[in-house]
């Protein structure tokens, strides 16, 4: 595992300087998935949970977590978002969550995609956690990125 830029000549954490990268589009794509029991499923398709419509105040969530990622991971540098789209939809386990987020700049925006599916699914958690403590958040990852030096990227299952 390469991760020794974000370290200087004696072990400190440092932030990598992108100044001199060029600018180009990025683009990053992840997904994360939790799953719920049949009742709590059952509620969110019938829109009848107690705190109201938990998609769309997840989608929120996540939108607002890519924007504020540099403030929560710390060796992250702070991007100008051009996109943000966070996607949730029941499926027969629970509710997958898919991000994409989109900048021009230096730096690639996997972070960004990483961090709002985890907050998006977290959302989850926190508005059906009166009716479902067996939740589990799964299968963060990143799916594809685009963009930079090292160019395109795409999972594979193997």
């Amino acid at each position: 595992m390469k991760c020794s830029n974000h370290f200087d000549a004696e072990g400190n954490a440092r932030m990598v300087d992108v100044g001199a990268k060029p600018t180009t589009a990025r683009r990053a794509v992840a997904e994360g998935h939790i799953l719920l029991d049949a009742q709590t499923r059952a509620s969110l398709a019938a829109h009848t949970t107690p705190k109201g419509d938990v998609l769309s105040i997840a989608q929120l969530a996540g939108i607002m977590a890519a924007k504020r990622t540099a403030d929560l991971i710390p060796l992250c540098h702070p991007l100008p978002l051009t996109h943000v789209a966070v996607h949730l939809a029941l499926d027969e386990h629970g509710v997958r969550c898919e991000a994409i987020c989109q900048t021009s700049g230096p730096t690639g925006v996997e972070m960004e995609a990483l961090t709002a599916v985890q907050v998006a699914l977290l959302t989850v958690y926190d508005m059906c956690k009166s009716l479902d403590r067996g939740m589990v958040i799964q299968g963060v990852r990143l799916l594809e990125k685009s963009g930079g030096r090292s160019g395109d990227w795409r999972f594979t299952a193997e």
